[in-house]
């Protein structure tokens, strides 16, 4: 009981400061969340799971309902079970409804919904980030208004957790869970390096780089292939040297890229790059590989969202190895710990086309309950709805992030998330040219400041 009054007092004061820098009257194209949009995603999407379930039950009125349903929640990703298992208890549920859905790939899903909504082809109920990913959609009138079916749940799902998915005073999402980008460790490669903890300053972070190196112990890996991975690196690093006010102003548009501080700060996450800490083949992987090395020891460091507890408790052998901080400071005159990259995004919604859009306005509220109680018991991330049922199996990496939470002061919402599609991509582009080493700080913050209006 402890637990779940923590939780549920923690996560209102995370949602108070994401709805900070997300706004929540309007949808504009500078709104704070969306996704991690990629300008070289183009690829012809397939579904990488498709799971249908047929009912034979009728309605009151003796009609079948038929919902469809699209989301990222493919073999590989850490929210499979929340979603399976929130899904059997619905068709249990509601007998009434026959339910299809379709699992897409990350990345490759990012383009698949934006083509859906431009020729009018969503599915009833679709998976989508917050802020400015989903306000595109709904200043397209793509999406079915949430307030009329919201008032059945408003008691176990706080106003303030939808923050992030109100516009122009209207809601249009159900969130589930939220995460930060956690710094991970394996413990055991530290320990090889003479490392008992987590160094908690800059100074000395690098300086367990250099002693993992001397052991020939790969510091970091990160996924070239998808470049949100590369977000997570690059923003820790702006975020914890111009500060969280700074970052957050810049993604939302208040502020200019032409920053000295950002330019500084690029410029050290590349010298990281240069200074061999990162796995050079990283450039060529997915984030699944580079994920999976990191648990078969190959790295010490890897930074990634917290939904990734879920998959590391499950590993009996690297469970007890890993533990979980955030980055360490590198500015103290302009940035402090507790200011984290995340917050609230993963999130449902209905789509306005939908021949039973009322109906899939409710199934996407208990769906969404449902995928947040399995996720926070799986350890997928923090709920943003009020935690019920027993909850003592959460595993302790992800009441270490609940921990370091807590004590948050400033949450930027994942940058790739907090602009707008196009501006997204840009974004994303100079990223990429980051981590290649094709782009200095410099050349990064004059680019963006030209390249995004």
């Amino acid at each position: 009981m402890k637990m779940r009054r923590f939780v549920s007092m923690l996560l209102t004061g995370v949602m108070a400061l994401s709805i900070a820098g997300c706004g929540s009257t309007s949808a504009p194209a500078s709104s704070d969340a969306g996704t991690d949009t990629n300008a070289t995603a183009e690829a012809t999407e397939a579904p990488a799971e498709t799971t249908t379930d047929t009912a034979t039950a009728t309605t009151d009125s003796g009609e079948q309902i038929d919902l469809t349903m699209w989301c990222i929640a493919t073999e590989s990703d850490s929210n499979r079970h929340a979603y399976e298992a929130a899904i059997a208890d619905m068709q249990a549920a509601h007998p009434e409804v026959n339910f299809t859905w379709e699992a897409f790939e990350n990345q490759s899903y990012k383009t698949k919904i934006k083509a859906a909504v431009s020729a009018n082809e969503l599915p009833d109920i679709f998976f989508t980030w917050s802020c400015a990913f989903l306000g595109d959609f709904v200043d397209a009138g793509k999406v079915y208004c949430l307030d009329d079916a919201y008032q059945n749940y408003k008691d176990e799902l706080p106003e303030v957790m939808l923050g992030n998915t109100t516009y122009n005073g209207k809601h249009y999402g159900v969130p589930t869970t939220m995460n930060i980008v956690g710094l991970f460790a394996n413990m055991d490669l530290l320990k090889e390096a003479g490392y008992d903890e987590i160094p908690g300053t800059y100074d000395e972070f690098i300086a367990c780089c250099d002693a993992l190196k001397a052991k020939g112990i790969i510091p970091f890996g990160c996924a070239g292939k998808e470049t949100w991975c590369v977000t997570e690196y690059l923003e820790s690093v702006i975020e914890k040297s111009a500060g969280a006010d700074t970052l957050n102003d810049i993604f939302l548009g208040r502020a200019t890229w032409n920053n000295q501080d950002v330019a500084d700060a690029v410029d050290t996450f590349q010298a990281l790059v240069t200074n061999g800490y990162f796995d050079p083949s990283g450039i060529g992987l997915t984030n699944d590989e580079v994920k999976n090395n990191f648990m078969a020891g190959k790295y010490a460091f890897y930074m990634n969202g917290t939904w990734n507890c879920a998959d590391f408790a499950a590993n009996e052998e690297f469970f007890p190895k890993v533990r979980v901080s955030e980055f360490p400071v590198i500015n103290a005159d302009k940035a402090k710990l507790g200011q984290l990259i995340g917050g609230p995004s993963d999130t449902l919604a209905v789509a306005a086309s939908s021949p039973n859009a009322e109906k899939a306005a409710d199934y996407a509220f208990e769906l969404g309950k449902l995928i947040c109680h399995y996720g926070y018991l799986d350890g997928c991330g923090l709920p943003a709805w009020t935690p019920y049922g027993d909850t003592s199996s959460v595993n302790e990496l992800t009441q270490a992030v609940s921990e370091i939470c807590s004590k948050a002061d400033t949450y930027v919402l994942f940058g790739d998330t907090a602009m707008n599609a196009d501006s997204a991509n840009t974004y994303l582009s100079y990223v990429d040219q980051v981590y290649g080493c094709l782009l200095d700080g410099k050349q990064f913050i004059e680019g963006l400041s030209k390249d995004i209006q």
